[in-house]
């Protein structure tokens, strides 16, 4: 049986505010816990009014303190909006608050716009070794402390604590990177899905074992949209439908209520677009999401699933979660 995990954004809903929303992602947080689910990550966003999850060590650490065995982590923190150093003191807080139960997730992407970017970093200069240079430096600060006192700069909390590092990525190059560090990794491909298959392949192919992970573990992003019907369930990913078009058009806004038949009132070409960035989920009953994902695992050979579920309902949600878990422990033994 595949391990499963959850990504959140804590969604805000329309006519909800994010209060509300980081008060469902604990709600959702303590299921997954009793459900068996084996993370709850959160995800960096920035300027995006349907997304709460923006302070994310602040949000994990409200979601820490209210489970108690579930591992948190960010899937993940945008690295170059950060000091590496700020980096590890965040979850090296964390990881003293919750031992043995804090993973870090780190991405090169800005998880916002253009002018969010400037406005987090002051300036958008980099080249594209200094992502992979940030990753050794942030690894670095987890380390023991030196026996000679020779380190210059130390994180505390988070010297000597034990916080896995995974490399996030919709492309080849974290694939590489991950690879290369022997590092676990977390492909996006509940929202970038066209490079996945070859991404996997090169990371298992170049992985090269390290004191942090002796075999590639690859983690895959999956839209999961469950209901007791698939007509039901069909309703329920329209919200993240309209999302989606919504951002790609550059006017996001708060997550809209489900709208009956509303992939058919887009042209054609917007269709495609949605199609093909969702074509990794699973919408439907138990049985259907059951034969989706053993299709996903199968086809890829998934190490772990990060189930993602945008929908507007916060009690449809919870139920979705649900069904994902009773149809993959329900799926007969090979």
């Amino acid at each position: 049986m595949v391990p499963l995990s959850i990504l959140d954004l804590a969604p805000i809903p329309e006519g909800r505010d994010a209060g509300a929303a980081l008060r469902n992602s604990l709600d959702l947080a303590r299921l997954g816990e009793r459900l068996g689910y084996r993370r709850f990550w959160m995800a960096e966003h920035h300027a995006m009014p349907g997304i709460a999850s923006a302070a994310t060590a602040v949000a994990l650490a409200f979601v820490g303190a209210g489970t108690s065995t579930i591992r948190i982590g960010a899937g993940g923190v945008m690295l170059p909006n950060h000091a590496p150093l700020a980096v590890a003191e965040q979850f090296g807080t964390l990881a003293a608050l919750f031992p043995g139960r804090v993973d870090l997730g780190v991405g090169r992407a800005p998880g916002t716009d253009r002018a969010a970017a400037y406005a987090l970093r002051r300036n958008l200069a980099s080249d594209e070794n200094q992502f992979p240079r940030d990753v050794v430096e942030l690894i670095d600060y987890f380390r023991a402390a030196a026996p000679d006192g020779a380190r210059p700069v130390r994180a505390v909390p988070g010297e000597g604590l034990d916080v896995p590092v995974w490399i996030l990525g919709s492309s080849l190059f974290g694939a590489q990177l991950a690879a290369m560090l022997g590092l676990p990794y977390a492909f996006a491909s509940h929202f970038a899905p066209a490079q996945m298959e070859a991404a996997i392949a090169l990371y298992r192919e170049r992985f090269q074992p390290s004191e942090r992970l002796a075999r590639p573990h690859a983690m895959l992003g999956f839209n999961v949209f469950a209901a007791a019907t698939d007509e039901e369930a069909q309703l329920l990913a329209t919200s993240v439908q309209q999302a989606f078009v919504a951002l790609t058009t550059g006017r996001p806004g708060k997550l809209p209520p489900p709208v009956a038949g509303y992939a058919e009132t887009l042209p054609p070409s917007a269709r495609a677009i949605l199609a093909d960035a969702l074509s990794c989920s699973a919408i439907g009953s138990k049985e259907t999401v059951r034969a989706a994902i053993d299709a996903f695992v199968a086809r890829t050979g998934a190490d772990e699933l990060m189930i993602t579920s945008q929908i507007y309902d916060h009690s449809a949600r919870l139920r979705s979660y649900a069904i994902v878990a009773e149809a993959v422990s329900a799926r007969p033994a090979p």
